[in-house]
């Protein structure tokens, strides 16, 4: 095997996992999930058959990651955070063929006990707080809290606040890398 699995864990024939990730204890990979290289996959977490994890993707213990969730390279899913992929859930009735997908961009992170509610985009490296209720798109780079989330602030991809001087011009602390705010989007300049 290229990868590493704790013997608790339950991994269906039909799924493909990457060279170098680890699978830890309880936790269940079902068919026909794709999951790329050099993730970590913590404890009692269930990825459903469909999803798709980029490279280096972190899932800490008890995420569910459900059908139609979409999380590109570098993604962080902090512990027991939730997803949903039906906007009307009922017991009674069955609705696979209205799961939504949620499209989680390149180095976005979702702290522990947010839930996530389907159909949405997290933008590349926004951040979403702890507790947070995420309930729209997130922007790139934006720093979402609460219940609904709200944005509070703008935030670089070390994961600092951004401070926009009148030029809409900022620099990351930590790396120094410059970073331009243009009709209400951030990027940065390489």
């Amino acid at each position: 095997m290229k990868y590493q699995a704790h013997s608790s864990a339950v991994i269906d024939e039909g799924c493909e996992i990457g060279e170098g990730t680890k699978i830890w204890h309880f936790s269940h990979i079902m068919k026909n999930c794709k999951i790329g290289n050099s993730c970590n996959i913590g404890q009692n977490v269930v990825v459903s058959p469909e999803v798709i994890l980029g490279n280096n993707v972190k899932v800490q213990n008890n995420v569910s990651l459900y059908t139609g969730v979409i999380c590109e390279d570098d993604v962080f899913l902090g512990p027991s955070m939730v997803f949903t992929n039906v906007i009307n859930p009922r017991s009674a009735i069955v609705r696979k063929s209205e799961y939504m997908t949620t499209h989680v961009k390149k180095g976005a992170t979702i702290g522990a006990n947010a839930t996530i509610i389907c159909g949405i985009t997290l933008g590349s490296y926004s951040f979403v707080g702890a507790g947070a209720v995420v309930t729209k798109n997130v922007p790139n780079y934006a720093l979402v809290v609460g219940n609904p989330s709200r944005q509070r602030a703008w935030i670089s991809e070390y994961g600092h606040k951004l401070h926009f001087n009148n030029e809409g011009q900022a620099f990351c602390r930590e790396s120094g890398e410059e970073y331009i705010l243009e009709h209400g989007e951030v990027r940065k300049l390489k």
